[in-house]
């Protein structure tokens, strides 16, 4: 048996040796394969329930002989179509379990976020197409007609146009009309010339500038009319017009010269021209806040920033090793600028000092053309000739400002003017205009709006990807009104209250929604199609007899005959009468109606469950929720009394757990806000609120819980407290002292922040003044008198905060034996007197004097660690915590409860009854647990108890965990594997493991996985 697909109209065949017809035909898309492969033994399911899955022959299949069934194997098709779509077809389901509809397959020369509708992102390809993406979603939306040749550019149109400007290699430039589809304009004033760049001014819709081979910069209407031909010594590869002076245009010649043109004028020559690029420069581009400042990228390898003003180089940022090509400014800071080049990195610069402040190594060859996102302005985007894009977040780079913002710090040191923004050494301030309208909106609010200012600047600071929808869900549990929701709110994961009606509402659309008369587009749905989806969606919310008359529409009787009778067997035999010889077995999805018929919706939703389609088993028990289903009952006993309510808590237990597996999937994605989304979606705050947590996303969890109020208030108050521990590397002491004050209780949190500062003694006494601490004087007399009442923990706390901290190890060290020595100890013992003495200055921990103490402080915080990681299913580092103990023992002297032999049987039992059971094979047969390490790990979990904090039990994922990278391939010195996503670099500058892991070991225990003492910190 082998399959082939079709180059012309992406069908899918399945075909038997022995046969000259194929034996089953897959319709998978209309546009033909480029290549396809089929992976026989199918990828491990996220979801291990699988359905059986029944042999059928597909309508379109030639019947078979008598006797004869047509049986796929289990396998994935991998498919990759002439479109760009890519997608893992389940031969034996026969659906996809992923598809990309559409991409590009060749380099992407030029990316550009749409100005009035910043979500849209148009991309300009080698292929010959331009394509628009929706970057909330990942998906592109529309395609231009194609056929273009190369397009090296693209510019949109100013304001509500919906019009793109394109420039091609043999076929002049264009103008698409996006909402159309179809070219409604073309320029062919350079001929057969490249067009390298086109610019569409946004301070005067009427000018559109082009760039040639032919040394021509061009400047004409969208009509066509031609205004200025400024002729070059050479090819021009760029131009730009200035956002500040609508009648200002630079270019960039391959003589290595920028040049600035006054096109107010008829003069035909440069009002400047600048030199020192020792190579062709390619793109420039205009400051957006400092007036006459622009930046120029040439194949010399190097950026420089000229003044228009001074007629100067007033910067040369040198560092990339190829030409560079994307350029674009950041448009808040005003020092900030990001370049992309052959090298194959995107580089972020400092242009005050001229210093590289990050390089990302991701992509896998030239970076082309770099953007900013209008309304998210520290959310940019870059393509590549490895023909990705990749959306990216400059947030990281301000952690000081965002943290400023949470502490409701002045606005003196949020938002500033750009005169002082770019003097060397100021913290970075925001100067754009996004800033300018959120601190003008909160000051027409009046009073101390603090809700509003932290979402709003969450806003503006989070990337896309489901923080518009997690805000919109915090509005509607805080009772907003619905008329106020955003436009796009139904496109989400909506909350459960309107998830049925606005499911409906789509529904009645599709069915009624009429072809405009240019069309929907390349790939747009037929009226068929969206019947087909309407009915699915009246099926999915109980509404029979309207899935049974559109399913008649489609001439699909024979699934409205078996849906019929949970309608009404005189509606049944009606639709029988009506089409009785159509009747047709249908096995594709046949549980679906059947299911929901009989009112089993139960075994509909596990069902749904198990085939991964999650979104489906959440709608269907929203459904039952809301007594739409005609649902199954038990008989009930005679003179026995039902419950009212048993059924609706029932079904609420079924759509709490649908809402749980679906935010575990985006989870596990590295999609945290999307998975808080799921949570907020059936009201569930406290583990929306750990989904951030466990995605790292902090200050966006301090920002919701703040608005969310008490339901939040532990989880928020956890993420303050990581917030202060980051701002201890940055360092900035005072924001972290000023987030932990926004804590109640804080005095142990404070106590540790003063007891880690390693500042002067007149900085100390500040800094505890300002968390009213005791003196370090006092602290001595009282850490004293608590060691001799036999209160240990308070001894361990003054001890840190007095004069000589290190008296603290011995006390708090010999009470963590003494309780391990037992037999009933528990963690929760343990850990805080360790987790306060890791505190303890760095300097301090590491005298000579302090070697010994050290080392049990190290292997007794490294055991506790190994025993939380455990409780809170940190599966991937366990058995490095257990290694890592087990070493320090090993080589370190010490005298501790502990051995190594211990550690062992613990760690294989907690393996042998925990870990999931691998496939049997003949080399390593699957051994179960035996009774003495289900004794083992019963103790182990007596030790353990239960995580207080709900929801922060499983894997931490952060942003970007299983993106492809094409950077340098790093091992993690925990595990020996290979990592996927973020890298995070030990104190060795060498030794790295993966940010997830990071972050799960600085939870656990705060100590290097290097065993030198130096404490971790990944938040």
């Amino acid at each position: 048996m082998f399959v082939t697909g079709d180059s012309q109209v992406g069908v899918l065949r399945v075909w038997n040796v022995s046969r000259t017809t194929p034996t089953d035909n897959f319709k998978l898309k209309k546009t033909g394969f480029h290549c396809l492969h089929v992976l026989n033994s199918p990828p491990r399911k996220k979801f291990s329930i699988q359905p059986p899955t029944p042999n059928h022959t597909s309508s379109t299949s030639e019947a078979l002989p008598p006797g004869q069934v047509s049986s796929l194997p289990p396998g994935h098709a991998l498919c990759c179509f002439l479109d760009g779509g890519v997608g893992l077809y389940d031969l034996g389901a026969k659906k996809w379990d992923f598809l990309r509809d559409m991409g590009h397959v060749e380099t992407i020369f030029d990316c550009k976020f749409k100005p009035n509708d910043p979500n849209l992102l148009a991309t300009a390809s080698f292929d010959g197409t331009v394509k628009v993406w929706d970057v909330d979603t990942l998906t592109a939306v529309y395609t231009s007609p194609g056929n273009e040749g190369v397009i090296y550019s693209l510019s949109w149109a100013p304001g509500d146009l919906d019009c793109i400007a394109g420039a091609t290699s043999q076929n002049g430039a264009f103008i698409w009309d996006v909402k159309k589809g179809r070219m409604v304009q073309r320029f062919n004033e350079h001929g057969n010339n490249g067009i390298f760049c086109v610019a569409w001014s946004h301070k005067d819709s009427k000018r559109i500038a082009t760039c040639s081979g032919d040394g021509l910069c061009i400047i004409r209407t969208p009509d066509g009319s031609v205004l200025h031909k400024y002729k070059h010594p050479a090819a021009v590869f760029g131009c730009d017009w200035s956002p500040n002076n609508k009648d200002m245009l630079a270019t960039g010649c391959e003589d290595g010269g920028v040049r600035v043109y006054y096109v107010a004028t008829s003069s035909d020559q440069p009002l400047k021209v600048f030199s020192g690029h020792t190579a062709k420069v390619f793109h420039v581009r205009w400051s957006p806040l400092r007036e006459g400042i622009l930046c120029s990228g040439s194949d010399d390898g190097s950026v420089r920033i000229w003044d228009y003003t001074q007629d100067a180089c007033i910067r040369v940022l040198s560092g990339h090793s190829g030409p560079v090509r994307g350029l674009v400014w950041n448009p808040e800071i005003p020092y900030l600028l990001v370049s992309g080049s052959w090298d194959y990195t995107v580089r972020v610069w400092d242009t005050r000092e001229g210093t590289c402040l990050d390089t990302v190594y991701d992509h896998g060859a030239d970076v082309y053309g770099l953007t900013c996102h209008p309304s998210r302005p520290f959310t940019m985007a870059s393509c590549s000739r490895d023909s990705t894009v990749r959306l990216w977040s400059l947030a990281p780079l301000i952690a000081p400002l965002q943290i400023s913002i949470l502490a409701d710090r002045p606005w003196k040191e949020i938002i500033g003017n750009t005169d002082d923004a770019i003097l060397r050494g100021t913290p970075p301030v925001l100067c754009g205009k996004v800033s300018r309208d959120i601190k003008q909106e909160i000051e027409k609010l009046g009073g101390h709006p603090r809700g509003k200012k932290l979402q709003w600047f969450s806003e503006c600071l989070s990337p896309p990807g489901g923080s518009d929808n997690l805000w919109a869900l915090v509005a509607v549990i805080k009772g907003q009104d619905d008329s106020l929701l955003p436009h796009n709110y139904c496109k989400g994961i909506m909350h459960r209250k309107h998830l049925l009606k606005f499911r409906t509402s789509e529904a009645q659309e599709l069915t009624t929604v009429k072809m405009s008369k240019f069309g929907g587009g390349i790939g747009a749905p037929t009226t068929e199609e969206r019947l087909k989806e309407a009915a699915e969606i009246h099926l999915r919310l109980g509404q029979l007899q309207r899935y049974c008359e559109l399913m008649v529409e489609l001439g699909e009787w024979d699934r409205a005959l078996s849906v019929a009778p949970g309608v009404s067997m005189k509606y049944w035999r009606k639709l029988t009468q009506r089409r009785a010889d159509q009747l047709m077995q249908e096995d594709t999805d046949a549980a679906i109606p059947y299911c929901i018929a009989v009112g089993d919706v139960r075994k509909l939703v596990h069902f749904f469950m198990a085939r991964g389609q999650l979104k489906e088993a959440l709608l269907v028990a929203q459904a039952a929720c809301e007594g739409n289903m005609q649902t199954c009952r038990a008989p009930t006993p005679p003179g026995a009394s039902r419950p009212e309510d048993a059924r609706g808590e029932d079904f609420t237990e079924l759509l709490h757990a649908a809402s749980t597996r679906l935010a575990e999937w985006h989870s596990q994605g590295g999609r945290a806000v999307r998975a808080a989304c799921c949570h907020l979606a059936v009201d569930n705050v406290e583990l929306a609120m750990a989904s951030l947590l466990r995605g790292n996303e902090l200050e966006l969890a301090v920002c919701v819980g703040t608005v969310l109020g008490e339901a939040a208030a532990p989880a928020t108050h956890y993420a303050l407290e990581l917030l202060a521990r980051k701002c201890m590397m940055i360092p900035m002491w005072n924001l972290a002292a000023d987030l932990l004050l926004m804590i109640p209780d804080n005095e142990l949190q404070l106590v540790k922040l003063c007891a880690f500062y390693p500042g002067c003694e007149e900085e100390m006494i500040d800094l505890r003044e300002k968390c009213k601490l005791p003196t370090v004087e006092e602290c001595m007399q009282l850490a004293e008198t608590a060691h001799a009442d036999g209160r240990v923990f308070e001894a361990v706390k003054y001890f840190l905060l007095s004069p000589e901290p290190e008296k603290a190890l011995p006390v708090g060290i010999d009470f963590v034996k003494e309780h391990i020595s037992r037999s009933d100890w528990t963690l929760d013992t343990i850990y805080p007197v360790l987790d306060l003495l890791s505190y303890i200055r760095t300097e301090k921990l590491l005298l000579h004097t302090c070697t010994k103490a050290r080392n049990e402080l190290l292997i007794l915080s490294g055991y506790a660690g190994a025993l939380l990681a455990a409780r809170r299913q940190y599966a991937s580092i366990v058995p490095a915590l257990y290694e890592y103990t087990s070493q320090l023992l090993k080589r370190r002297e010490v005298s501790v409860p502990l051995t190594i032999e211990r550690l062992s049987e613990e760690l294989e039992a907690w393996r042998a009854c925990t870990l999931p059971i691998p496939p049997s094979s003949e080399d390593s047969p699957y051994m179960p647990a035996s009774e003495s390490q289900r004794r083992v790990h019963a103790a182990l979990l007596q030790r353990l108890q239960a995580e207080p904090l709900r929801g922060m039990v499983g894997p931490d994922y952060v942003t970007g965990s299983h993106l492809p990278s094409h950077s340098d391939a790093h091992i993690s010195c925990l595990t020996g594997l290979k990592i996927q996503g973020p890298v995070y670099f030990l104190e060795d500058g060498k030794s790295a493991i993966s940010l997830n892991d990071a972050l799960m070991w600085a939870k656990v225990n705060p100590f290097s996985p290097l065993g030198t003492g130096i404490r971790l910190n990944p938040f």
